[in-house]
């Protein structure tokens, strides 16, 4: 039996997961500093953009989405699948003529914002649900259509008076959902999940050259899929049993990445996002609220918003409903939570519980440990000192001062410290860690910068086996 209609328990549970799926499918929506004159927010969406085949066969995009997984559902167990993406509505800004009608203008002028023309998103949702056992062979596919259609808002000043309207037009996307279950090969009685989602519109590109911007209205943006079993689980893509290793090493996935989102670590959903993710991602309990770029720090971003000009911001207001939403949330947002922006540390937490109370007589004979500071304050333990401490490195004695000879290691480095290569350092300090690891501060020679990260402490690190003091070369 196939129905479009979730079960009650599914879609509480797909809930669960739409916080973390709100925040893929409105990535990039609107850039800081959510303006549409702004240059980042000329070209967007780049994340989930499945375009009419015809216009994806002349561009590096594509107009489908294909996820693979393992599942072991229970007997008589039925999945749910649920697509979720936006649908671009191209909006124009018209004034009323005072002769009578309407002009279609770049600006509109108000008290509280600026109107400009812009691509709204309004979020579509295509559902279904199928018997496990109608996968098999064919499997089930459910086609879409989201028709064409025009709205108009009236635009009124401060006195109530009509000055303009909105013009909101969406053009028609078609396409179809698949699902399909094979069982493996061997003794396990799991199966491999396949879901397609395909954009199918039938628009084309014509004569004059029509770029990406006219291929967006007939695109499935930021599309993503939900999936859920009524009974059984899902196996994680990342971390597989050892069983399972050799099939989740066969799954094909192109253009999405499943990852486990059951809430509270449980297996029986599943996120297939078009940007990669870990298994059971989650929105920072710090974060405020949606600032549409996860690749930014929120309170840089809170900071820099609250800081722009009252033009800046009528500009912004008059971009987009959810970029308004921003510049409100950075002016109100009360000086407590902007502190606690300012970092968490979320590697302390109890696993098993407290342990048991030290007796108070109970004083750790090491030298140069002062009990009475925090164990993360450098003062607590005074036989370590960066500046002082020197180490040896091939025969000679490194510390703060000494020339040395960059070379990166293969085994931890980025491509930045490559660029570093057979470049000449100052060492700044000798750090050591808690788990007894060595690290080198240093600044290279010719920064024209050195000066001012000695004064900010702003280092970069490197370990003895990535050094050669200079006298060797």
């Amino acid at each position: 039996m196939t129905t479009s209609v979730l079960p009650d328990e599914t879609a509480d549970r797909f809930a669960a997961a739409r916080q973390v799926a709100d925040a893929v499918l409105f990535e990039g929506y609107v850039l800081y500093p959510y303006r549409a004159s702004a240059a980042k927010n000329k070209l967007r969406w780049q994340f989930g953009v499945l375009v009419p085949p015809r216009w994806g066969a002349e561009s590096a995009e594509h107009s489908f989405q294909r996820t693979e997984c393992l599942m072991e559902p229970r007997s008589g167990a039925r999945l749910s699948a649920e697509l979720r993406f936006l649908h671009a509505q191209r909006r124009t800004v018209q004034r009323l003529s005072p002769a009578g009608g309407f002009e279609t203008v770049e600006e509109l002028e108000l008290p509280d914002r600026v109107l400009v023309p812009w691509d709204e998103g309004s979020e579509e949702r295509v559902t279904l649900v199928a018997d496990i056992s109608k996968l098999t062979g064919e499997g089930v596919t459910v086609p879409f259509t989201r028709p064409a259609r025009e709205e108009t808002e009236p635009v009124h000043d401060a006195d109530g008076k009509l000055v303009g309207r909105l013009v909101r037009r969406c053009a028609e996307v078609q396409g179809h959902v698949r699902l399909t279950a094979s069982e493996l090969d061997g003794p396990y009685t799991a199966l491999r999940l396949t879901a397609t989602v395909e954009n199918t519109s039938g628009w084309q590109p014509d004569d004059t050259g029509a770029d990406r911007d006219a291929a967006l209205p007939h695109s499935l943006v930021g599309a993503h899929l939900l999936l859920g079993l009524s009974a059984g689980s899902f196996v994680s893509m990342t971390d597989p049993p050892e069983w399972a290793r050799g099939a989740v090493a066969a799954c094909r996935n192109a253009h999405a990445w499943p990852v486990l989102a059951g809430a509270g670590g449980r297996a029986d959903v599943v996120l297939s996002s078009p940007i990669i993710l870990e298994d059971h991602p989650a929105i920072a309990p710090e974060s405020p609220g949606a600032l549409y770029d996860a690749l930014e720090i929120d309170e840089i971003l809170a900071l820099r918003t609250a800081a722009l000009t009252d033009q800046e911001k009528r500009e912004a207001r008059g971009t987009d409903p959810r970029a308004a939403e921003v510049i409100e949330l950075a002016d109100t947002m009360p000086p407590e939570v902007l502190e606690r922006l300012h970092g968490a540390v979320r590697a302390l937490r109890e696993v098993t519980g407290p342990g048991p109370d030290a007796p108070d007589d109970l004083t750790p004979d090491v030298p140069g440990l002062r009990p009475d500071t925090p164990w993360w304050d450098p003062e607590s333990d005074r036989s370590v000192d960066p500046v002082r401490d020197r180490i040896t490195v091939d025969g000679h004695s490194v510390g703060a001062g000494s020339r040395v000879l960059l070379r990166p290691g293969l085994r931890r480095t980025d491509a930045q410290d490559l660029f570093l290569q057979g470049r000449a350092a100052q060492v700044e300090a000798v750090l050591h860690d808690v788990d007894g690891g060595v690290h080198l501060a240093v600044t290279v020679e010719g920064d024209p910068g050195a000066d001012i990260r000695r004064e900010q402490g702003r280092f970069l690190y490197f370990q003895p086996d990535e050094i050669a003091p200079l006298e060797d070369v």
